[in-house]
């Protein structure tokens, strides 16, 4: 037998008789902590969720206090630590609604709407999420191509709204200058929706859409059962605009001059009229010039 193995095991056990509680000791300093570890993960997970609502109750505090980049981060953070939390969707929804209203941080406020989109497809917040986005996209930063789109899916969702959806799709169509299709919208929302408050603006834009494209026959016709349908209704006046313009094109000037006669004192823009019953009078003298 080896004699340094044996002299190490007699010490061993010495060290086990005279000491009994040693290796029991070492035991209960390892497993204690670990226990204290677990029961503390078990707790906080226990009361995790209450945890996070106060974080969100908190969050909702500071933004009604006016402490809108502390409300935004505090709202974000529950999204970002606790992304499957029941009020995870709404703080993220509520992060960007305070990015939006009241930090107008527009690009930042459009990702968090766009993540509400995503990893929240079946929750309440989609609709509100979705015509935030399409309401940026075009009046805050001019994109009326994904507008287009935003509004598009919401019509195709049945959103509430939809002579207004129709509108700001044709609406976006006209910015990019696409009249034919800007009108195939106007006439879309006049026939599908003819109760609406925007359907004697959706006509009228027709008229000024086929003016636009050149289809002065068609415009004329339009914008003169506008006028008689109500001669002094808002859009009967700017109708009546509309037709001088379209005269004007035509080239029956003296015809278009007495409209714009007709709208001073009447029409909102006077310096728009003004300018244009210029133009025609240099165009009528012009005209006299040459015979």
């Amino acid at each position: 037998m080896d004699i340094r193995k044996l002299k190490k095991d007699l010490l061993r056990e010495e060290i086990q008789t005279r000491y009994p509680n040693r290796t029991r000791n070492r035991i209960v300093a390892v497993v204690v902590p670990l226990l204290l570890i677990l029961i503390a993960v078990s707790v906080y997970w226990a009361k995790r969720d209450d945890l996070f609502a106060s974080r969100y109750s908190k969050g909702i505090e500071l933004w009604q206090g006016g402490a809108y980049e502390k409300a935004v981060n505090t709202l974000r953070g529950i999204y970002d630590d606790y992304p499957s939390f029941t009020l995870a969707p709404d703080a993220l929804f509520q992060s960007a609604e305070i990015l939006n209203m009241n930090l107008h941080r527009y690009q930042e406020s459009l990702l968090a709407y766009l993540l509400v989109l995503k990893d929240y497809p079946e929750h309440t917040l989609q609709e509100r999420s979705l015509r935030q986005v399409a309401n940026i996209y075009k009046y805050r930063m001019m994109d009326y191509s994904d507008a287009i789109v935003a509004y598009q899916k919401l019509l195709d969702r049945g959103a509430e709204g939809r002579d207004r959806l129709i509108y700001e799709v044709a609406d976006a169509y006209f910015k990019l200058n696409n009249f034919e299709q800007a009108r195939i919208e106007f006439e879309a929302l006049s026939a599908e929706e003819p109760d609406s408050t925007l359907a004697d603006e959706a006509r009228y834009r027709t008229g000024v859409c086929l003016n636009l494209e050149g289809k002065y026959k068609e415009a004329e016709g339009l914008l003169r059962k506008l006028i008689k349908e109500g001669p002094d209704s808002t859009f009967g006046i700017e109708a009546r605009f509309a037709l001088a313009e379209t005269l004007e094109q035509m080239e029956r000037l003296r015809e278009s001059r007495r409209i714009l006669e007709e709208l001073q004192g009447r029409y909102p823009n006077e310096e728009a009229l003004e300018q244009k019953l210029e133009q025609v009078n240099e165009r009528i003298s012009k005209k006299k010039r040459a015979i």
